[in-house]
C-alpha cells in the first residue's frame, strides 16, 4: 500500500545544509499498522509529510496504492498531534468538514459522519461543540473524521503525545478497533516505545544525524495485547538494546 523509495531530504538555511533523512526505503502492506519509532529530531515527521504529499524529497520517490505521491490525496489522511477542529462547528459538522467535497448528499454525509462518531464512542457528544470535550474526546473527533473519509491509508504523527496516559491506552484500543473493523493501512510516528509495541505489526527504529531506518522489527504478538505479560517486555526490551547499539542517547527517555 505504501512504497517509499531511496528517499532523501536536506533543509537549507544561509549557507548550511542539514540532511534530515538519508536514502530511506520501506513498505507497508494493506492492513498493517507499522510504525517510525526514534528520538526527536530523527526525521520520523519530514519522513510523514513526504509520503503525506505536504513535503518534496530532494530525491527518491513514494508510492501509495501504486500512485506516485506529489501532492496530498484524499485516500491518503494525515492525522496531526494538533486536533484541527472548528470551535464553531459540533461534533459532527466538524467530521462532516472532510466529506463536503464528495459526492455526497447531505442525509448521506450525516450518515456516513455519524456512524464514524459512534465508531469511536462519541455517540452521545455528536452535537457538542470542542470547548464542551476533553482533550480525549476531542482527539476521537479528529480520528472519526479521518475514518469518515474512508481513506486506504492514514498517517498518525504522534497523535496521542499531548494525553494523559489513561485517555491515551483507551485511544489506542479505540484505534485497534476501528481499524480492525474498516481494514485501514495505519503509518504511525512516536518516541513511545510502550506505544509501539502495543500497536505495531511493525517497527521501523530509526537512527539521527542523518535519519535513517537503522532496524524493521516484526511484532509477532497477537493482538489485542497485555502490556504486563513477558512477551510484551521482552519486544520492549529488544528495542532499547537495539536503540543502544543505533548509537541513540538514553534509551529510557522512550520509555513513556
Amino acid at each position: 500500500m505504501i512504497q517509499v523509495k531511496e528517499v532523501s531530504k536536506s533543509f537549507h538555511k544561509s549557507s548550511a545544509s542539514n540532511q534530515v533523512i538519508d536514502n530511506i526505503s520501506f513498505e507497508v502492506k494493506k492492513g498493517e499498522i507499522v510504525t517510525l519509532l526514534g528520538k526527536s529530531g530523527c526525521g520520523k515527521s519530514t519522513l510523514l509529510n513526504i509520503i503525506g504529499g505536504f513535503t518534496t524529497a530532494d530525491s527518491g520517490n513514494v508510492f501509495v496504492d501504486e500512485h506516485k505521491v506529489t501532492r496530498p490525496k484524499r485516500n491518503c489522511i494525515t492525522l496531526f498531534q494538533h486536533r484541527n477542529l472548528l470551535p464553531w462547528r459540533s461534533v459532527q459538522k466538524n467530521v462532516e468538514l472532510g466529506l463536503e467535497k464528495e459526492d455526497l448528499s447531505v442525509q448521506e454525509r450525516r450518515v456516513r459522519a455519524l456512524n464514524a462518531i459512534e465508531l469511536v464512542g462519541l455517540k452521545a457528544n455528536a452535537q457538542q461543540f470542542p470547548h464542551e470535550l476533553s482533550g480525549g474526546m476531542q482527539q476521537r473527533v479528529a480520528i472519526a473524521r479521518a475514518f469518515a473519509m474512508k481513506p486506504d491509508v492514514i498517517l498518525m504523527d504522534e497523535p496521542f503525545a499531548a494525553l494523559d496516559t489513561f485517555n491515551r491506552y483507551h485511544l489506542q484500543d479505540q484505534l485497534l478497533k476501528i481499524q480492525e473493523k474498516e481494514k485501514s493501512t495505519i503509518l504511525l510516528v512516536t518516541h513511545d516505545i510502550d506505544e509501539a509495541v502495543y500497536l505495531s505489526d511493525r517497527i521501523l527504529i530509526m537512527s539521527a544525524h542523518p535519519g535513517k531506518i537503522y532496524k524493521d522489527l516484526k511484532i509477532e504478538l497477537s493482538k489485542p495485547r497485555d502490556r504486563t505479560t513477558n512477551d510484551f517486555h521482552y519486544f520492549r526490551k529488544r528495542i532499547l538494546d537495539e536503540f543502544e547499539l543505533s548509537g541513540i542517547q538514553n534509551p529510557m527517555e522512550y520509555m513513556i
